[in-house]
């Protein structure tokens, strides 16, 4: 089975652990003020949160994926019976556990849900995406196109869906509360 060797946990376990390095940077530092400032919207702090969770996944699944072409380090394609089993299929399923999840209205930002829950599914949203979209030449092509030159539409449906996700989140508010924090010291300065 895939789930018994070192290697398949590698991904994920990166993945998780720097969401985590984020949430707790924000959660312990003047961020968190600023973050409930600029995303008291559930929508939009959920597209955030995607988002996050899509151009982390994006780093580590393409490093992955790089060293397991050149032979560094670790990593290893997952294979099951002699079949490899690409990302594909777990940003599949993750994609269909999160959609299911919303559908019986867990983690939709509604009042009787749970708001962690809401910003964990978000974030698995986003990292679902981006399994799913850096073989999205090979949905495409119905051939295994990674190291070709048609693996660079891949590259294309992940910028186009990550531009979706950041025209939705990024935008003055969040980056702009973070500038005016960064910049409050020298105002101080020049009012003295």
């Amino acid at each position: 089975m895939p789930w018994e060797h070192k290697s398949f946990w590698i991904g994920p376990l990166i993945i998780a652990a720097i969401l985590a390095l984020l949430a707790l940077l924000v959660y312990g530092t003047r961020l968190r003020k600023i973050y409930h400032e600029r995303l008291a919207e559930s929508r939009r702090e959920r597209l955030f949160l995607a988002s996050v969770g899509f151009f982390t996944a994006v780093a580590v699944i393409r490093g992955i994926t790089i060293a397991i072409h050149n032979n560094f380090g670790p990593f290893h394609n997952v294979s099951m019976h002699g079949r490899h089993i690409h990302h594909m299929v777990w940003g599949i399923l993750l994609l269909l556990l999160v959609g299911y999840a919303w559908l019986i209205e867990v983690g939709t930002g509604s009042e009787s849900s749970w708001l962690w829950i809401g910003r964990l599914t978000s974030m698995l949203y986003g990292v679902a995406a981006a399994l799913t979209l850096d073989e999205f030449a090979l949905w495409l092509n119905l051939s295994d196109v990674y190291w070709q030159r048609e693996g660079r539409e891949s590259y294309e449906a992940m910028a186009f869906f990550g531009g979706l996700l950041a025209i939705g989140v990024f935008g003055r508010n969040f980056f702009g509360g973070i500038a005016r924090e960064l910049l409050r010291p020298f105002h101080s300065k020049a009012l003295r």
